[in-house]
């Protein structure tokens, strides 16, 4: 009952986006701590010092996204941006 006097309908609209980026954290953080190879939680890993793992960074650089925008264009709207470049015709 109390959470109705602190969570009013008009905050909603900012609340969405907030909870966004909370999740994009999360998710950034969670990939960090589990696939970084410069990130190491156990106290084995962390005694064994600085490790030459150039194939694993390598792996950790190259992830999907990456893969996927490197050969195109760095355009949000090409279509948008092609419309608006263009010479007009007289």
């Amino acid at each position: 009952m109390s959470w109705r006097r602190w969570v009013k309908p008009e905050v909603y609209p900012l609340m969405v986006p907030i909870v966004g980026v909370l999740g994009l954290v999360a998710t950034q953080l969670i990939r960090n701590i589990s696939t970084n190879p410069d990130v190491r939680v156990t106290k084995e890993n962390r005694t064994a010092g600085i490790l030459e793992n150039h194939k694993e960074g390598e792996k950790y650089a190259e992830h999907g996204l990456r893969k996927f925008v490197r050969g195109r264009t760095p355009q949000i709207m090409p279509s948008i941006n092609d419309y608006f470049t263009r010479e007009k015709q007289s």
